[in-house]
């Protein structure tokens, strides 16, 4: 036992080793840079979630890993305190940062992409690709000896695969999902190696599945990690880069080591430990069970005792504290109570009841009924008295006004109710004043008077719809007298046939009108439908039906709203829109007609000013043979008459190519990517271009329409923007086609322009229309424009 104690120590000790941190160092900063410090003592750091960088223990609430021991390091040397956030991929954080949530983000590598959010650090950690084998020798293998019988299994895709399939063509690729699947590839024979980082072999290879498994080489593509900050805090990126560079080579070695070294199962992994622990852990659960079995042994006959006499108390104290909180009740209680005789007799009155009839405190003990209702006569009390003793239907309940001390009328809400009470009977009289609901009623009778003669000169049809309760029907429960005048139907006929308002709609609309009553209900929201009714000659009318929802605390939820005739505006509405789409047909064929036209002339000016020029060159070339040694003034002559040539060439070029780029016939994705290069080569301005590998055809007046687009917002773009780089990405959404602009410079203000006079924003929204698309510009002033074109696919060429 004593030998299993002390392995049992040693193994703890090796299996938990400590971990000291390095000494905060001093860093160099300038005087701006320690303002900046001083001005931001709190820093939020985003942390992708995965293992061994960053992981969160959910039961404890803690991070750990390489990334956020590096990130502790530099709290302590910059002296500021950490606001930590996870993210589940590197996607979610770069939104984060645009929505202005972290403030820096270790681990990150470096991208082209990345480079317009980033600010990255110099690298602090090299991160190597390892080819792994069985643990079979010490002996390296070389990657440039291996053939197809020696297959390699590695993640697919990644940067990596694309680095082994361009740099050796001698390998036989295996790909697989993840690094997992590539280490158990291994283990089960199909291939003979497997590629995967140092990081995610120091995580795998703590299982004792992949114990047996060894590092035979390194494939020379490492992963540089660096820590990535705002770009529009400079100070910041320059103050990590002090921090890093402060760091110890030595400390940043040891954190490698101890997150991203491959290790092997400890003795704590084994077997034997285990069940050593176990059987140790047994002994003293049988030693512990002994103890509690004697001490409940002890303890049990007092328990029982004490338990029996605390069950007698408490029910004692509870009958007592029923009975004080009962009288409590009565006594304290809004609502007048009178305990009443057989004789018609008070025998109890409470405080309410007392100041409702405006007596002093005991003044109605002992008095008969007859002096607050003079109405109750010993007949009529003992009538009462009879029907509450032998009725079996509960209370009776009546309104009634009695007689103060003061001589004036109390209008009151009166309940009756038998009581027996050891051997005597009663009849318990409850009290409750009736003024305010009586106001109540007059005002509510005089706002239903108030309110149907509104309705009735309203100029429309007014009405209510009613819900009982959640999940009921609805049903029109008011519909005004003005319902005459819009549709010919009186009130009395909508209501009494069950027509409603549902009956008048067009049978067309009726869907349309189902469609929106029924989401107005299931949300309790307000309810808007505009649509046809027939009247009841059977003439058609445009309608506007609007009505807010209200939704009582018992589920009750009611509409009240107005159907509007609306038939003048929206013919005059619908003879503009029709007036719209003719202008827009008719601009859509001239803008068609004028391509077309352009298209012509360059291939007149390219192929009959081509010829002539060729013509020219030739006779010109033919004079330079025959006479140009003859003089050599003429040689000279026709050495300039050539260059004049050429030049008038490209000009003809030019000029073609201005008209109608050749490159649309080869496809909008070509044309795309030749637009951007000639944007970069005018502006030095990086053009980052992306579209799909296979794009369906698109009809010669979508593709010259977005080409047209892409051509007046990069124009827009160097003219105004004063941009650093630009981004073209064209893609497949859901059938339509997507073409997105983006640029990094000043912005602006996109609802000012879309009410100035940009003609270059209203050309390209028009000409996008004509397409049958849509057109969304999203920008802010510093930051940037997005410009994104959605047109539908041609459905024959699509499929």
């Amino acid at each position: 036992m004593t030998r299993s104690l002390l392995t049992l120590f040693f193994a703890l000790c090796l299996a938990f080793p400590l971990v000291a941190a390095p000494a905060s160092p001093t860093l160099q900063l300038s005087e701006p840079q320690r303002q900046w410090l001083e001005a931001h003592p709190q820093l939020r750091v985003g942390l992708v979630l995965q293992a061994p960088y960053a992981q969160l223990d959910r039961r404890l609430q803690q991070l750990s890993g390489a990334n956020v021991e590096l990130v502790k390091w530099l709290g302590t040397a910059m002296q500021v305190e950490w606001i930590w956030r996870t993210y589940d991929s590197v996607g979610e954080l770069e939104q984060a940062l645009r929505a202005g949530q972290i403030d820096l983000a270790p681990g990150l590598v470096q991208t082209p992409a990345g480079l317009r959010l980033w600010l990255y650090s110099d690298p602090y950690m090299r991160v190597s690709q390892l080819l792994v084998g069985e643990r079979e020798g010490n002996a390296s293998v070389d990657l440039e000896q291996l053939d197809a019988s020696a297959p390699v299994a590695v993640r697919q895709p990644s940067p990596v695969g694309d680095y082994l399939r361009a740099t050796y063509s001698n390998l036989q690729l295996l790909p697989v999902a993840g690094e997992r699947q590539a280490l158990r590839a291994l283990l089960e024979g199909n291939v003979r190696f497997a590629v995967l980082d140092e990081a995610q072999l120091s995580r795998l290879s703590r299982e004792q599945e992949f114990a047996g498994l060894a590092v035979v080489g390194d494939i020379g593509f490492p992963q540089l990690l660096r820590v990535a900050s705002r770009r529009d805090w400079p100070e910041l990126g320059s103050i990590l880069d002090i921090a890093l560079r402060s760091l110890p080579p030595k400390d940043l070695d040891q954190l490698h080591e101890r997150w991203l070294q491959a290790s092997y199962p400890r003795l704590g992994e084994s077997a034997g430990f285990w069940q050593n622990l176990s059987m140790l852990l047994g002994v003293l659960l049988v030693a512990a069970g002994a103890i509690i079995t004697w001490l409940r042994r002890q303890r049990r006959s007092l328990e029982r005792q004490l338990l029996e006499a605390r069950h007698m108390m408490q029910i004692r104290e509870a009958a007592e504290e029923a009975l004080r909180l009962t009288q409590f009740s009565i006594d304290h209680s809004t609502l007048g109570v009178l305990w009443v005789n057989w004789d018609s007799h008070v025998r109890y009155a409470n405080r309410a009841a007392e100041q409702m009839l405006g007596h002093e405190p005991g003044a109605l003990t002992d008095r008969p009924l007859a002096d607050f209702q003079p109405g109750m006569d010993m007949d009529r009390w003992l009538s009462l008295w009879r029907r509450a003793r032998n009725s079996d239907e509960g209370p009776q309940s009546f309104e009634t006004r009695c007689r103060r001390a003061n001589g004036s009328w109390l209008p009151a809400d009166i309940s009756l109710s038998f009581l027996r009470f050891g051997t005597s009977e009663y009849l318990v009289v409850f009290l409750a004043d009736a003024t305010e609901r009586r106001k109540a009623r007059e005002a509510l009778e005089e706002s239903e008077a108030r309110l149907k003669g509104i309705a009735s000169n309203v100029p429309g049809l007014v009405f209510r719809l009613e819900r009982p309760q959640v999940g009921a029907q609805a049903s029109f429960a008011f519909i005004g007298e003005g319902s005459e005048a819009v549709v010919g139907y009186s009130a009395s006929e909508l209501l009494d046939t069950g027509r409603g308002i549902r009956g008048l709609v067009h049978p067309e609309d009726r869907d349309s009108y189902l469609a929106s009553q029924s989401a107005a209900l299931e949300a309790e929201r307000d309810w808007h439908w505009q649509g046809r009714i027939l009247t009841r000659d059977g003439q058609v009318r445009w309608a506007d039906i609007k009505a807010s929802a209200r939704i009582f605390d018992d589920g009750r939820a009611v509409w009240d709203g107005v159907v509007w005739d609306i038939t003048e505006n929206k013919q005059i509405e619908l003879a503009l829109a029709d007036s719209r789409a003719q202008l827009r047909q008719l601009s859509a064929h001239l803008e068609s007609v004028r391509e077309e036209e352009k298209a012509r002339i360059a291939r007149e000016v390219h192929d009959e000013l081509g010829q002539v020029l060729t013509v020219l060159k030739l006779e010109t070339s033919m004079c330079e043979l025959a006479y140009a040694d003859l003089d050599t003034g003429l040689k000279e002559r026709l050495e300039s008459m050539k260059r004049l040539i050429a030049q008038l060439f490209q000009l003809v070029r030019d000029v073609a190519t201005a008209l109608r780029p050749p490159i649309l016939d080869a496809g909008i994705a070509s044309a795309i990517e030749w637009q951007a290069r000639r944007f970069e080569a005018r502006t030095h301005i990086p053009c980052l271009v992306e579209v799909p590998e296979y794009l369906p055809r698109l009809s010669d007046a979508k593709a010259v329409g977005l080409f047209r687009v892409l051509q007046e917002a990069l124009t827009n773009v160097m003219r105004h923007a004063e941009a650093h780089t630009v981004a073209v990405r064209l893609s497949v959404e859901g059938g339509m086609l997507c073409l997105r602009i983006s640029d990094d410079g000043r912005g602006f203000d996109a609802q000012e322009g879309q009410r100035g006079g940009s003609f270059g924003l209203v050309g390209m929204r028009e000409r996008v229309l004509m397409l049958g698309g849509n057109l969304k510009i999203e920008s802010q002033p510093g930051e940037g424009t997005t410009l994104c074109v959605h047109v539908a696919l041609d459905k024959e060429k699509a499929a």
